[in-house]
């Protein structure tokens, strides 16, 4: 489960434009964060994707992803021109497919190497969606297959994307949007896949002369509402809406770090419920958990992503990156279960940590982890290309994370969760070999 937003610049007084995603995976789900250079490529070559292959264009863009680490495609991206896609499990009335194919993340992945603006990167999606459709698994601890939806914007204009098997259909976004788990585009819409209505009638969702709502005649009931997908919709749209014209960077991370509780928060409260900060809880609910959060800030001049390459953004510090950086100052990727080397599990320790105690244990560590994110985005208002700036937000973070290992690592308390998060957790931590 997921929550995407976008703003465009018309809707702020600065004029920028941004957007923000989670991405609810797995909790031991690790997630990478990874730089892809443009390439060339000869006639005939293919590229594989998840599961499968399928020919390759003759360039591919330079492109940012979030992505779990055993998927070839992404949550999340953006690419050299400065389109970013984020997509959304959503379910319909008919099954998704369980036959490997290409699935929503790979669509995500290949409208960025080849989509040079927003329009461009839907149409890129949706020609090969109409000769390839989506299916495959995409869970990791468990099978799990959906149809997706999509945001997929530039500075210029945004689109909501939405799918149920090779049918498609698109509205543009005016000011600001938000999509969850649940499809959204109801009567009115901009572009359309051309058998999408018969495909509903067909079905006998849509009687003929009746008027056409996508998502009344599309939408499974089940499991779009146990996602709490509404919800955390109107959650988004609501913080954004706080702030309203007003918005800044600052305001975007805090959206992505919302609980729906917000005094006195802690995570094993309730088996049902989803934030937009998600945690995982006792399932067969409350699975997921937000494994990694981006934004994207882009000006007149400059665009910078901002990614935690962590879990829980509540307890993750946003750090810069530029498309035109060449190293990865993440280091080494993630592994499937615990390393000692890669931020993203160094990171779990400090998370997993704090999850037995989270109203005691995480005050001082969050008023650390603000206190940084300060300095990063303060320095970043004066980037004007300087690489070495970046570099330095990523020393001070990794920094800031061996202090909290050490920190953590002499704490005492006891695990103060209730029983079934305590187990679930256990359970958890034995999966992925934590030490």
């Amino acid at each position: 489960m997921c929550d995407t937003f976008v703003l465009m610049p018309d809707f702020t007084e600065n004029k920028k434009f941004y957007f923000g995603k989670n991405s609810d995976r797995d909790p031991n789900e690790a997630h990478e964060v990874l730089i892809v250079p443009q390439k060339q490529y000869e006639k005939g070559e293919l590229v594989k994707c998840t599961y499968i292959s399928i020919p390759q264009v003759e360039k591919t863009n330079k492109i940012l992803l979030g992505k779990p680490v055993w998927i070839w495609g992404a949550e999340m991206g953006v690419n050299e021109y400065g389109v970013v896609i984020g997509n959304e499990a959503v379910f319909s009335k008919i099954p998704a497919g369980k036959e490997p194919g290409l699935i929503g993340m790979d669509y995500l992945r290949l409208g960025l190497e080849r989509g040079n603006n927003a329009r461009e990167a839907l149409n890129v999606i949706t020609a090969l969606l109409e000769e390839y459709g989506q299916s495959g698994n995409c869970g990791f601890m468990h099978p799990f297959y959906y149809h997706n939806s999509f945001i997929i914007a530039d500075k210029h204009e945004a689109w909501k994307l939405e799918t149920v098997e090779k049918h498609w259909i698109a509205e543009k976004i005016d000011g600001f949007g938000a999509i969850s788990n649940g499809y959204s585009i109801e009567d009115k819409w901009d572009l359309i896949s051309p058998n999408l209505i018969t495909f509903a009638e067909e079905k006998g969702w849509l009687k003929k002369e009746s008027k056409f709502n996508f998502r009344e005649s599309i939408s499974d009931w089940l499991i779009t509402t146990f996602s709490d997908s509404k919800q955390r919709r109107s959650c988004s749209i609501r913080k954004i809406n706080e702030t309203g014209p007003k918005t800044e960077l600052e305001d975007v991370f805090e959206t992505l770090r919302s609980h729906r509780v917000e005094e006195n928060y802690r995570p094993d409260k309730g088996i049902t419920g989803a934030d937009i900060c998600m945690h995982s809880g006792f399932g067969p609910i409350r699975v997921s958990q937000t494994t990694g959060s981006m934004v994207v800030e882009q000006g007149d001049d400059r665009l910078i992503v901002w990614v935690t390459g962590s879990s829980a953004p509540c307890l993750s510090i946003f750090k810069p990156m530029s498309l035109d950086q060449e190293l990865n100052y993440f280091g080494q990727s993630p592994e499937l279960e615990y390393d000692s080397q890669s931020y993203w599990w160094q990171q779990e320790r400090i998370h997993r940590k704090i999850l037995q105690n989270y109203p005691a244990l995480s005050h001082d560590y969050i008023q650390d982890l603000n206190d940084l994110e300060k300095v990063f985005v303060g320095r970043m208002r004066e980037f004007e290309g300087q690489i070495e700036l970046i570099a330095d937000c990523f020393d001070d973070a990794f920094t800031l994370q061996k202090k909290w290992i050490e920190e953590f690592q002499n704490e005492a308390s006891k695990d103060k969760t209730n029983f079934l998060y305590r187990h679930i957790w256990k359970k958890n931590n034995q999966l992925a070999k934590m030490p």
